[in-house]
């Protein structure tokens, strides 16, 4: 069964740090995919290891996608 709450990723900050909201709700601040996952388990979502970070129905990256993890200039 696929999520139904919304997952969003904000753009990198000066260290490469992303906030991540799921549902409307801030739960972490990622510095890698996997954090994103440890996350949304701990926000209770189940199998959230097999979550699909690139499914744009479910996760809004912003300020470029899961494999961008830079620090903004």
């Amino acid at each position: 069964m696929a999520p139904t709450a919304k997952l969003i990723v904000y753009p990198p900050d000066a260290n490469g740090w992303r906030r991540v909201r799921y549902d409307g709700v801030a739960i972490g601040v990622a510095h890698r995919p996997s954090d994103v996952r440890v996350f949304l388990a701990a926000a209770g979502m189940e199998n959230a290891e097999e979550v699909d970070l690139t499914d744009p129905g479910f996760v809004e990256w912003r300020g470029g996608g899961p494999e961008d993890w830079d620090p903004a200039p």
